[in-house]
């Protein structure tokens, strides 16, 4: 096996040294104040949109319940209601703001399905490129982030309202 390949990434230590949350950190996330340093995209009144901390791709989110719950099947039927709005408004946005060529979307509902943090649902979108998985990962063991994510942030975050469905025609 080949040895991985290191690229520096020195704002991630902050992250790294920085005080780490007893509790879940889906939950920690929605409870800070800073939206920009939470990189809380959006809000509404049930779930909210934040910016993968790990992400596949460049503007990779999470929609997120407030409610800490873990089945899909506990959320209410405002919860899935928001959340679904959410998503397509996150769509909306990306594909206005970055052009992706297409999108993944996802649950992973319990451990056994992959799921991280299994006890607090959140539905992963990711964006893609054509050519988003080129040689890095598959030869280097390496991804490659163009942009900054608090970049990523202010630009998805200052554009959320200009592609929701009353203000578009099919953006």
């Amino acid at each position: 096996m080949a040895a991985v390949e290191n690229l520096w990434a020195p704002w991630r230590l902050e992250y790294v040294r920085g005080e780490q949350p007893s509790g879940c950190v889906l939950c920690a996330k929605h409870a800070e104040d800073d939206d920009a340093a939470a990189l809380v995209v959006a809000r509404g009144a049930h779930v909210y949109v934040v910016l993968n901390l790990y992400p596949y791709n460049p503007a990779h989110l999470m929609v997120v319940p407030y409610r800490h719950v873990g089945g899909l099947e506990d959320l209410t039927r405002e919860e899935s209601a928001e959340a679904q709005r959410m998503l397509e408004t996150a769509i909306r946005t990306i594909r206005g703001e970055m052009q992706p060529g297409g999108f993944n979307v996802g649950l992973n509902l319990g451990s056994a399905a992959g799921a991280g943090i299994p006890d607090h649902l959140h539905w992963q979108l990711v964006p893609r490129w054509a050519g988003d998985v080129n040689f890095m990962p598959l030869l280097a063991d390496v991804r490659v982030m163009p942009q900054h994510m608090a970049t990523t942030w202010k630009q998805l975050h200052d554009a959320w309202g200009t592609y929701d469905e009353e203000t578009t025609d099919g953006v």
